[in-house]
């Protein structure tokens, strides 16, 4: 294959060889080496105000870890040197974060898979500029779910997470307490952050060459944990597993092969615990699994060769081919609890096709959708508040691609005129996009409008975002606005929704 034929099959993106340690050897395998406990990110502190607000802090800034013996990195993280505390609030209440900004650039806090107004929403039209603190509030109204935080400033979202701008959002609810479910966060109830680097010679995160879908790592950090064990004292464990790369592309298993129960996804619960042995994740999609364990065994969670769908160079280029461990599970020799699994966990009202009053297509090419790259001053869609809304998204050529959307979840109704697989018949806000395979999503647009400022849509590979993959729209009552309208100059407005900053 010749380099013309090679251009014009991967959609005309050049491809780029970097190092990654992924293309002549795997990369390392944590089990025949996990060395380090695995860190479990803090519980945010939170504080009640006199509005009867949870509020938080949560402060950028840059700092130095060990990640590799011998070697300080410089990193990036919040209220820390890399990662952030874990939010955690519960369904019904008022939260208001004050992120502040002491890095030495302007940065941004979204809050991936959150339902809140626009103003609050985090992404490009809301920057946070050095030595000046942003403070959105909303009220948390979506059900129990694992959810993250991550900034998103235009063309420079893949190098902030890269450095360690991340941390995890957890919501609780009354339905989800009232299930036999682990819950005892860092006991039963863990979090896996899971990310891919390389570092250099010095020891310092390689930010060089990409190759056409972003930066893949020969490293792999757990909780910014490399080569992690986790102690294991139950019988059963919960894993919350959140793909916070900005390209690799995980498919989820054990190396024995043991079955787990799929118990979430993006936006929430499932019905009913799924069987399987595998659980695939892009860019930014979470999971939720329960698996049982025996008294002083060892089990190593791996990622396994995901199945992209592309042509097989290009699945090379994108990690297709890479099987490595991310972490070993080690039982003590006496565990608590029992291993039995409810056979039903929450009701999952599946939306109708026939209920849409509007159906949208979105076609992903070229760094592009719909044939345009993103613009900051450009409304792509308008949406109609308390309607439903049927969106089929395409991704027109040989490269991996993701959607998703902000402010709401959806329902994945067909691939490629299929019902979906169980491990997407739950609650989503991000979804992988196999070339030429038209997926259709419907979600409900409800409570929050807002006539100048927009959510975002876009491929949640990092680098194809930064690289202008986006489109933005906006939720209006009726005849309030037209596509293509401008957002307002000024996205920092006060109100009891929206967001200031001081």
């Amino acid at each position: 294959m010749n380099r013309r034929q090679l251009l014009r099959l991967a959609g005309g993106a050049a491809l780029t060889v970097w190092v990654a340690g992924c293309q002549s050897e795997q990369p390392p395998k944590i089990a025949d080496r996990a060395s380090r406990a695995l860190a479990i990110p803090p519980l945010a502190e939170s504080r009640m105000d006199a509005q009867g607000r949870r509020v938080f802090d949560l402060t950028a800034r840059a700092g130095r870890r060990e990640f590799l013996p011998g070697h300080t990195t410089g990193t990036w993280g919040l209220n820390g040197d890399y990662l952030g505390p874990t939010l955690r609030a519960a369904r019904g209440e008022q939260v208001a974060v004050n992120v502040r900004n002491e890095l030495d650039e302007m940065t941004t806090m979204h809050w991936h898979g959150m339902h809140l107004p626009a103003a609050a929403d985090g992404g490009p039209h809301q920057p946070v500029e050095p030595g000046q603190t942003w403070s959105p509030s909303w009220r948390i109204d979506q059900s129990a779910t694992t959810l993250w935080y991550h900034p998103h400033p235009h063309g420079a979202t893949e190098r902030h997470v890269y450095r360690g701008l991340a941390g995890m959002f957890i919501i609780d609810d009354d339905l989800e307490e009232a299930i036999d479910l682990p819950r005892e966060y860092g006991v039963d109830d863990i979090p896996v952050i899971v990310q891919d680097k390389t570092f250099d010679e010095n020891g310092q995160f390689h930010e060089g060459s990409n190759g056409p879908t972003g930066r893949l790592g020969d490293t792999i950090l757990v909780n910014g944990t490399v080569a992690p064990f986790l102690p294991v004292t139950t019988k059963r464990l919960r894993l919350r597993l959140l793909n916070a790369s900005t390209a690799r592309i995980y498919s989820f298993g054990f190396a024995d092969d043991r079955r787990f129960a799929l118990i979430g996804t993006d936006g929430g619960l499932l019905a009913a615990p799924y069987q399987t042995s595998r659980i695939q994740l892009s860019p930014a999609e979470r999971a939720e699994l329960v698996v049982s364990v025996q008294p002083g065994e060892r089990v190593v969670l791996r990622s396994f060769p995901p199945e992209l769908g592309v042509i097989p160079i290009m699945a090379r280029y994108a990690g297709g081919a890479d099987s490595f461990d991310v972490l070993e599970l080690r039982a003590a020799a006496s565990l608590t609890g029992t291993r039995t699994m409810p056979d039903k966990l929450v009701d999952v009202l599946r939306t109708a096709e026939a209920d849409a009053t509007t159906t949208r297509s979105f076609r992903l090419s070229g760094r592009q959708i719909n044939g345009r790259p993103m613009d900051m001053n450009r409304i792509d869609e308008v949406v109609t508040s308390d309607t439903t809304e049927l969106w089929e998204v395409v991704n027109e050529h040989q490269q991996p691609h993701s959607f998703h959307v902000h402010g709401v979840r959806f329902q994945v109704t067909s691939i490629g005129g299929t019902t979906p697989p169980p491990q997407l018949a739950g609650w989503k806000d991000t979804v992988y996009l196999p070339p030429k395979v038209p997926i259709r999503l419907i979600m409900r647009f409800g409570d929050f409008t807002d006539p100048t400022r927009p959510y975002m849509y876009h491929c949640h590979l990092m680098l194809h975002e930064d690289h202008g993959m986006m489109g933005q729209f906006i939720v209006t009552t009726p005849g309030r606005a037209d596509p293509g309208r401008q957002p307002g100059p000024s996205p920092l407005s006060d109100g009891q929704h929206s967001a200031h900053a001081r």
